[in-house]
């Protein structure tokens, strides 16, 4: 698969602290729970991409798909990226390419991005994807505050730069890609989460803890082919096969 780039827009990280070893009992044997004053951290992240397009090709030839994800954070031998345990999408070719390529786990979803008229944004997300548990969530979510870079802020900084995502092949290989770009610019944020069975269809209980929030008008985004992972020592990974 080649590289791609695309825009990340209208996101909302809802960021739920859990102990370690509910992360730890969900992730392949490679991986390590990266924890922020000793909590693991789940996320919930509704956004839309746009533009998605092959790396060096104008942003008028790319495709517009929303989606939502639920992921946790990771180091592998030391290196810290995201690990994702569901990706919810619109655009069955997008989910299967996703599916097939970068060995993510893409589920086909009906999904809606409006906004609410009242300066937010409506997010809707229902799966459909054949044989899979179903996940449905609804939200309004707004920025609450004023623009900071995610660096003014640890624990923002831990949660979302982040500029790799860790995988878990067939035969059972750790594969990762790179994703390159700049800073973070967030807002606080308020949400309602009218409905979230991300957490449930994942073989998670839902988190009694309260989530922290932060919105993002959106970052351009470049991201590498699949790479199998040889070791921190071995910067000689092989690229995916297509």
């Amino acid at each position: 698969m080649v590289p791609l780039a695309m825009g990340w827009r209208h996101l909302l990280f809802a960021n739920y602290p859990v102990p370690p070893a509910t992360v730890d009992a969900h992730l392949p044997d490679a991986l390590t729970v990266d924890t922020f004053d000793g909590d693991a951290w789940l996320s919930v992240v509704p956004f839309t991409n746009v533009d998605v397009r092959p790396r060096g090709l104008p942003p008028t030839v790319g495709l517009d798909l929303p989606e939502l994800n639920l992921r946790t954070y990771v180091t592998c031998d030391g290196d810290p990226g995201v690990y994702f345990f569901s990706l919810d999408a619109q655009g069955v070719l997008s989910v299967l390419g996703a599916r097939v390529f970068h060995r993510l786990p893409y589920y086909y979803a009906r999904i809606s991005l409006t906004g609410d008229g009242d300066g937010g944004v409506r997010f809707v997300s229902r799966r459909l994807h054949p044989g899979d548990r179903p996940a449905h969530y609804t939200a309004t979510y707004r920025p609450s505050g004023p623009a900071f870079e995610s660096g003014e802020d640890p624990l923002a900084a831990f949660l979302t730069e982040r500029y790799r995502f860790y995988t878990e092949g067939s035969d059972g290989a750790v594969r990762y890609a790179n994703v390159d770009h700049e800073p973070w610019t967030l807002h606080p944020a308020r949400a309602t989460q009218e409905t979230n069975t991300l957490f449930a269809a994942n073989g998670f209980d839902e988190p009694s803890s309260e989530p922290v929030y932060y919105y993002s008008p959106g970052i351009d985004v470049t991201a590498s082919r699949s790479l199998r992972w040889n070791g921190r020592n071995d910067r000689t990974s092989v690229e995916a096969e297509a």
